[in-house]
C-alpha cells in the first residue's frame, strides 16, 4: 500500500495546503496579538487618565479649600473670637463659615491645641483631630495638608494658622489654627465613578475605607492595596478588572508602605474580554474558512498539475503491460498543459522510435534466424543428398547384384527418413502448437516415454515414479514428445555403460501444488558458458543436431502452463526439471490453464543436481 505523501499530487497538495494554513495562521495570530495588545494599551491609557483625573480633582479641591481657609483665618471676627479663648464665643462665629466654604467640616483650636469651635465633628472626634500632628504642628506662616483615616473614608484636612498681625515691626502673634476638611468617602467615590466610568476605592493602613464596589469585594481590594503595584488584574465575582493604585501622599504614615493612603482605580475588562473573545472567534472562523478554501485551491492546483501526468502514466502502464507501442498519449481540454504536452510528445516519439527499432531488429532477427536455419538445413540436407546421390550412382551400374540393389535402396530409404525428420522438427518449431487437454497419468506417460527412448541402442532409463501422483489435465502426446526428446538427449550424453546399468534417471514428485518430472544423467555435463543458451533455437553442441530439440520441449512445457529449467556442471551430469500445475483432471478440459489464475500455485523451474 502506498504511503499518502508518496505521490506527486499528495506532495503538492500537502505543501500548498501547509503553506496556506501556516500563512493564514500567522496572519490570524499577528492580528489577534495586535488587537489584544492595542486593547490592553487602550485600557491602560484609560485607567491612567482616570487616575490623573482623580488626583487632579482631589488636588484642586485641596487647593481651593486652602485658599478659602486662609481668607477665613484672616477674618477679624474669627481672630477676635479666638483671642478670647472662649469656646462659646468662637462657636458662634464658626457656625456661619460652612456655607462660605461649602464644607461641613471645620475645626478651630487655640494656641495650646484646645478645641474652640467645630462644625461637622462630634466633640470626641474633634479632640482626637486636634491632637493630630498636622493640626498640632501648625505654626505661624506654616500650613499643612494631611489625610486622616475615618470609619467611612479618608478625611482630607487643610490646616492654616490664625495669626494676629501687630503694627510696626513686632512679631506676629499666633492665636491658633483653622482646619478645614472634606471627606473621600462613598459619596465622593460615587461622584468620581460618574465622572470617569471607573470603580474607585480609598484605603489606608491596609484597609479599604470607602469603595463603589460591594462589601464582599473588599478583601480582594485589600490585597491590591498591600501590593501597591501598577497593572494588576483582579477578578471580583464574575467581573475582571484592571487596577491602578494611586498614592495620595508622597510620605508613608508608617514603616509599612502599604499603610500609606491610596486611591484604587479599577477599570472593568469584562466588556473588553467579551469583545476580544468575539474578535478571536471571528478570526478563528475566518482562519478556518480561509484554510478550507486554501486546501480546496491547493487540491485543485495539485489535481490540475497531476491530472495530465496521470493520463500519461496510465498510457505508459498500459504500454508496459501489453507491449502495444501503437498507444499514443492525447491530452485534451483542461489536460492540455504545456509541460505535460511536451512530455506526452516526447513519449509518443520514444514509442515510435522503439517500434521502428523493434521492426528493424525483428527484421534482422528474422534474417539472422533464416540464415541460421538455412545453414542448419543445408548442412543436414547435404549429407543425406550425397548418400542418396551415391546410392543412385550405384543403381546405374550394370550387372549390379541383388544385395547391392537392396543396400542402395536401404540407404535411400534411411536418408529420406532422416530428411523427413529434419523437416518435421523445423515445422514443429515454426508453427503454433495446438494443444488437446485431457486427464493423463503422468507416471504411465513417463513409462511410455522411457520405452520409446530406449528403442535405439544405449543405456537404460532408471525410473523412480511417485505412486501418489494425481491425474493431471494436460496434452499427453505433446508432453510425451518433449520427454522423449529429453531422454534421447540424456542417453546420448552418457558415454558407455555404467556398472549398475543405469546412468539416465527419470523421476516424478508431487509437492506444493506442483507435479515435477526430473530427467537426469551422469554424463559429461554442459559447459557454464553454454548453459544459458541451451533453449536458444539452432544452438547445439552435437554433431548432426539441429538445435531444435530443447526449444521445442520448452515451447510445449510453456504451452501446458508449466516451467522447465536446466542445471549442469562439467563432469557431474545434467538435470532438467519440468514443473506442471497440479490441476484437478477434468474430462472436459480443452484449453490450457490460466497462467494468471494459477500463478499462486506455480513456482519457477528449479534445478537440483543428482547426487
Amino acid at each position: 500500500m502506498k504511503k499518502f505523501p508518496s505521490s506527486l499530487r499528495s506532495r503538492i497538495f500537502l505543501t500548498s495546503a501547509l503553506l496556506a494554513v501556516l500563512s493564514v495562521g500567522a496572519a490570524v495570530y499577528l492580528v489577534s496579538a495586535t488587537v489584544i495588545r492595542e486593547a490592553e494599551n487602550g485600557l491602560q491609557r484609560e485607567i491612567t487618565a482616570t487616575g490623573a483625573i482623580v488626583n487632579e480633582l482631589r488636588t484642586t479641591r485641596a487647593q481651593t479649600f486652602t485658599t478659602l481657609a486662609r481668607v477665613i483665618a484672616d477674618a477679624p471676627p474669627l481672630k477676635a473670637a479666638v483671642a478670647t479663648n472662649d469656646p462659646p464665643t468662637v462657636q458662634d462665629v464658626v457656625d456661619d463659615f460652612p456655607s462660605q466654604l461649602n464644607s461641613n467640616l471645620l475645626l478651630v483650636t487655640s494656641r495650646a491645641g484646645r478645641v474652640l469651635g467645630t462644625v461637622g465633628f462630634a466633640r470626641e472626634a474633634a479632640g482626637a483631630l486636634a491632637a493630630h500632628p498636622a493640626v498640632r504642628n501648625a505654626a505661624p506662616e506654616r500650613e499643612t495638608t494631611s489625610l486622616v483615616p475615618q470609619p467611612d473614608g479618608l478625611l482630607q484636612l487643610v490646616t492654616v494658622p490664625i495669626v494676629l498681625q501687630p503694627r510696626g515691626d513686632d512679631t506676629p502673634e499666633f492665636l491658633g489654627t483653622l482646619s478645614v476638611g472634606f471627606r473621600l468617602d462613598q459619596a465622593f467615590a460615587a461622584q468620581l465613578k460618574q465622572i470617569t466610568g471607573s470603580e474607585v476605592a480609598f484605603g489606608m493602613n491596609g484597609q479599604i475605607l470607602a469603595t463603589t464596589l460591594p462589601a464582599e469585594d473588599r478583601p480582594a481590594l485589600v490585597d491590591l492595596v498591600r501590593r501597591a503595584e501598577n497593572g494588576n488584574n483582579v477578578t471580583l465575582r464574575t467581573q475582571e478588572y484592571m487596577a491602578l493604585p494611586l498614592p495620595l501622599s508622597s510620605a508613608s504614615v508608617a514603616s509599612d508602605p502599604a499603610a500609606a493612603p491610596v486611591a484604587l482605580i479599577l477599570r472593568s475588562r469584562t466588556e473588553q474580554l467579551r469583545f476580544l473573545r468575539a474578535i478571536r472567534t471571528e478570526l478563528a472562523m475566518t482562519a478556518i474558512v480561509a484554510a478550507g478554501l486554501a486546501m480546496l485551491l491547493s487540491f485543485a492546483v495539485a489535481r490540475t498539475i497531476t491530472r495530465p501526468l496521470a493520463t500519461i502514466t496510465d498510457i505508459m502502464r498500459e504500454v508496459a503491460a501489453t507491449g502495444d507501442l501503437t498507444k499514443k498519449i492525447a491530452l485534451r481540454g483542461d489536460r492540455d498543459d504545456e509541460d505535460a504536452r511536451l512530455l506526452a510528445n516526447t513519449f509518443n516519439t520514444l514509442t515510435d522510435s522503439i517500434a521502428r527499432f523493434q521492426r528493424e531488429m525483428s527484421q534482422k532477427e528474422r534474417l539472422s534466424s533464416l540464415g541460421r536455419l538455412s545453414t542448419v538445413i543445408a548442412h543436414e540436407v547435404r549429407n543425406p543428398l550425397m548418400i542418396i546421390k551415391a546410392a543412385l550412382h550405384t543403381l546405374r551400374q550394370r550387372d549390379l547384384s541383388g544385395d547391392a540393389v537392396r543396400e542402395a535402396a536401404a540407404d535411400i530409404d534411411g536418408e529420406v527418413v532422416r530428411l523427413n525428420r529434419i523437416v518435421n522438427e523445423v515445422l514443429d518449431f515454426a508453427r503454433p502448437i495446438q494443444f488437446q487437454f485431457a486427464p493423463a497419468d503422468i507416471n504411465a506417460l513417463c513409462r511410455d516415454s522411457a520405452a520409446a527412448a530406449e528403442a535405439s541402442p544405449g543405456p537404460s532409463v532408471h525410473l523412480d515414479l511417485d505412486p501418489s501422483l494425481p491425474m493431471v489435465s494436460t496434452d499427453a502426446e505433446r508432453l510425451r514428445l518433449a520427454l522423449v526428446n529429453l531422454l534421447v538427449n540424456a542417453r546420448q550424453a552418457v558415454d558407455g555403460e555404467a556398472p549398475d546399468g543405469a546412468r539416465v534417471f527419470l523421476s516424478t514428485r508431487a509437492a506444493d501444488g506442483l507435479v515435477s518430472i526430473l530427467v537426469a544423467d551422469t554424463g559429461s555435463g554442459i559447459a557454464s558458458t553454454d548453459l544459458s543458451r541451451v533453449f536458444d533455437p539452432y544452438f547445439t553442441t552435437k554433431r548432426g543436431g539441429t538445435g531444435l530439440g530443447l526449444p521445442i520441449a520448452k515451447n510445449i512445457v510453456d504451452g501446458l502452463g508449466g516451467t522447465i529449467g536446466v542445471a549442469s556442471a562439467a563432469g557431474r551430469g545434467t538435470e532438467i526439471r519440468i514443473d506442471l500445475p497440479d490441476l484437478a483432471a477434468s474430462p472436459h478440459a480443452t484449453h490450457p490453464p490460466d497462467a494468471s489464475r494459477d500463478a499462486g500455485r506455480r513456482v519457477a523451474a528449479s534445478v537440483v543436481m543428482p547426487r
